[in-house]
């Protein structure tokens, strides 16, 4: 009952979300919906978005969710049979047959794919949506199971556009008017991310601790123990470097060695991260997947927040709007790219009919950076000819060389 109190009043304070609409246009499909994305990062609002149209739709008893992560479903973690028994409760509870079934975080039961095939298979619910943290919940014996029967979406922390959405700051014309509070806006997300709990307090201090919480519990949870890594030190200190040296190449050689472990295990660890969905290792663009595979490798966090965890003698405000870039591009759904082959170009974008963009990110674009900046973007246009090649800053606006300068408010 505790789990579903859209049986008796809607749920209330929720933001609103771009990807929602897309859900909802996919809800005549039967496929089974996957939301994917890093811990905390809305898919539980999203869920509840989705219950809250539903309910408008349908008897919101119809309608059952469960969050696998409560202590409560401990007891089923190794038995995912018992799920037949939660749903004949539900059913005598609310009297009502159940239409719509929300599993949350399903990842804590082991073997739940079987269970949720044979209920779709066997046409049980007439929708079926379940959330990971993880990015393996897409692999191994889930994709085998349900290969062709599920449709996926990756749910990010807010989008520079939806803080905008929520501020009802929504068209040009304002956003130029409160030029101060879009910049401030900016200026948070920069230094502490954009996790909608984070986003919501006004508390500097409190923003940090609740990132730093959000890290342990990343690592912890979703690396550490699903993973079962023995050696936490150097996880621990891998994960340190990486946030620290965000936006800097590197080998898992060189990683290997700046924290004293195999280059084997700093591989793993590395994909340990990604799976989690903190850490993102950017490739080197090439029409060569060989080659991207056996150059070095840049990493991205999908959140400013992290960076701030990280020590540093001064901020890094270009290396802080480049990872903002990133997670924004990310958000997007863009296929993202970096080239360093003699020159630089921070990002290059492939876009679904093959043809590329490139961007480079500077704070501020100035006399003594101007010639590298630019440049890098007309060599990149020399060795692969891209449709648009665009420099983003923090708030700068201008044209130099054939080339847009945009502030990333404007760009975003």
């Amino acid at each position: 009952i505790s789990h579903n109190r859209h049986w008796e009043t809607p749920y209330q304070g929720l933001y609103p979300r771009q990807m929602f609409q897309k859900l909802v246009r996919q809800l005549s499909a039967r496929h089974i919906q996957v939301l994917q994305g890093i811990r905390r990062s809305g898919k539980s609002t999203v869920f509840k978005l989705m219950i809250n149209h539903l309910s408008a739709l349908h008897d919101p008893m119809e309608i059952l969710y469960l969050n696998l992560e409560d202590p409560f479903f401990i007891q089923f973690s190794q038995s995912p049979e018992k799920l037949y028994d939660v749903i004949d409760t539900a059913r005598k509870l609310t009297g009502k047959h159940i239409r719509y079934l929300f599993l949350d975080e399903v990842q804590a039961i082991s073997g739940w794919e079987k269970y949720v095939k044979t209920v779709y298979d066997n046409e049980v619910f007439e929708k079926i949506f379940i959330t990971g943290s993880n990015a393996s919940l897409l692999s191994g014996e889930f994709a085998t199971l349900l290969t062709g029967r599920y449709l996926s979406s990756m749910v990010y922390p807010l989008s520079f556009s939806e803080v905008m959405a929520i501020k009802n700051i929504t068209s040009p014309i304002q956003m130029v008017r409160q030029k101060a509070d879009v910049l401030a806006v900016v200026d948070d997300m920069l230094r502490y991310g954009s996790f909608a709990e984070v986003y919501d307090s006004d508390d500097q201090d409190l923003k940090r601790d609740i990132v730093s919480m959000y890290y342990d519990s990343i690592l912890l949870k979703d690396c550490v123990s699903n993973n079962h890594v023995r050696d936490i030190k150097s996880f621990r200190e891998l994960s340190y470097y990486l946030i620290s040296n965000i936006t800097a190449t590197y080998s898992y050689s060189s990683l290997g060695r700046a924290v004293g472990i195999h280059d084997r295990s700093a591989r793993e660890f590395v994909a340990y991260l990604q799976q989690a969905y903190l850490l993102f290792e950017l490739r080197l663009f090439s029409w060569s997947v060989k080659e991207q595979q056996n150059n070095r490798k840049k990493p991205y966090v999908i959140d400013n927040g992290f960076i701030n965890l990280s020590f540093a003698f001064s901020p890094n405000s270009g290396r802080l709007l480049e990872n903002l870039v990133f997670s924004e591009l990310c958000k997007a759904g863009k296929e993202v790219y970096f080239y360093n082959k003699g020159f630089e170009c921070d990002f290059i974008i492939k876009n679904p009919d093959h043809s590329l963009a490139a961007i480079q990110v500077c704070h501020e674009l100035t006399d003594q950076n101007e010639k590298r900046e630019v440049g890098g973007l007309k060599k990149i246009d020399g060795q692969y000819p891209v449709v648009s090649k665009t420099i983003i800053t923090y708030d700068q606006e201008t044209f130099v060389g054939g080339i847009d300068v945009i502030p990333f408010w404007k760009f975003f």
